[in-house]
């Protein structure tokens, strides 16, 4: 790495950070102010002001990279090569014999990295604080009762369903199991006080455990019951464990994949949407597949958003910093149009989900090509 990269990264660099930071906490006091009551409310049971601003802000933070990571490098990279440009230093360079596409490679590098950082948050970072960016700051805690959306399991042809559910126990209020016809010596349904999702342990697989039954009326007499084999409904009258009025539902659909909208899909890492895909008692949407299949596209959509960029101001004549940033805003909308096009398309079945992640490649990588050939030389 020569004096000249060390120096134009170093510009990069510090465009990139100044512009996160003024962004980010630009949302987080807009944001924090709006919800200051609800967290001092929170302070005496999370142990501090602090404590509670840091754990919803920090997974925030990371989200909020993950969404402008794109953004924040070709702001950065078009800045720098406006600001070299009305310094005059971008001319000097020239005159030494250098070409454009010597100047503008390590802008490409680093905007590369910027995006397998991005890559790197999606798939590591934001899993691992997806509950706490599917709650807002009025159910911080995840203590209030949600309204549950049916949903039913594919494998046994349960549709679970109940009154409301509370995150912070993984519970379902006043449920009722729809039960399929092969299951009718329960009846129509299995109806409870609550039911509590339980994960895989010795005495039994992932399920709900189902406490306060009320109907059948007769769940003590009743044998657990199988399909194909596999366990389905487990009762008292076989398995010493369960309470009186308890009984056991075994499913594959997990409280969170229950409870789940798109905050959930958004937030998984690709093997996780692929384990969802593939979950026999699950049934997600197209919307699910094109998530899957943006996250190949990404990182290349994010460089090729910088190599759509660059050509804008790549020019002699482009040395207002504020013409820079008006022709930048003006790509990035058109840019995001598309993506956003062709992902309701494809959520929408018009098209089919694979085509739909990466049909924006496929139009604007041609375009940034014919740029860069017309610019760099």
């Amino acid at each position: 790495m020569t004096l000249f990269d060390r120096y134009l990264l170093g510009t990069f660099i510090k465009i990139l950070i100044i512009s996160f930071l003024s962004l980010t906490g630009l949302f987080v006091v807009i944001d924090m102010f709006g919800n200051l009551d609800e967290f001092i409310s929170y302070a005496d049971r999370e142990g501090s002001l602090l404590q509670v601003l840091s754990s919803y802000y920090g997974a925030r933070v990371l989200s909020f990279f993950d969404r402008i990571s794109g953004l924040l490098a070709l702001v950065a990279a078009i800045f720098t090569i406006t600001w070299f440009q009305r310094t005059n230093e971008l001319t000097a360079v020239m005159a030494a014999g250098i070409p454009r596409v010597r100047v503008v490679r390590p802008l490409v590098v680093a905007t590369v990295i910027v995006a397998l950082l991005a890559a790197a948050n999606r798939e590591l970072g934001l899993p691992q604080v997806r509950d706490r960016l599917s709650r807002n700051a009025q159910d911080w805690l995840g203590e209030s009762a949600r309204p549950l959306t049916p949903r039913r399991d594919h494998r046994t042809s349960i549709l679970i369903t109940g009154k409301a559910t509370v995150a912070a126990r993984q519970e379902i209020t006043q449920p009722s199991f729809r039960l399929p016809n092969s299951l009718s010596q329960f009846g129509r349904q299995l109806a409870a006080r609550k039911a509590t999702y339980q994960p895989p342990a010795a005495e039994h697989p992932g399920g709900y455990l189902l406490e306060g039954v009320s109907h059948p009326a007769d769940l003590q007499e009743l044998v657990s019951a199988a399909q194909d084999g596999a366990p389905v409904i487990l009762t008292p009258k076989d398995h010493a464990w369960l309470k009186p009025d308890a009984c056991f539902v075994v499913s594959d659909i997990t409280f969170e994949h229950l409870v789940a909208d798109s905050v959930w899909c958004q937030f998984s890492s690709t093997p996780e949407l692929i384990e969802v895909l593939r979950n026999p008692s699950l049934d997600y949407g197209a919307d699910t597949r094109v998530t899957l299949h943006r996250r190949f596209v990404q990182p290349v959509l994010d460089v090729t958003l910088l190599f759509l960029g660059i050509p804008l101001v790549l020019s002699r004549s482009n040395r207002n910093i504020f013409v820079a940033a008006a022709k930048c805003l003006l790509l990035v909308a058109a840019f995001f149009v598309v993506i956003l096009g062709c992902q309701a398309l494809g959520s929408t079945i018009l098209v089919s989900p694979a085509l739909a992640a990466w049909l924006p490649m496929l139009v604007f990588i041609p375009i940034a090509y014919v740029g860069a050939l017309r610019r760099w030389e």
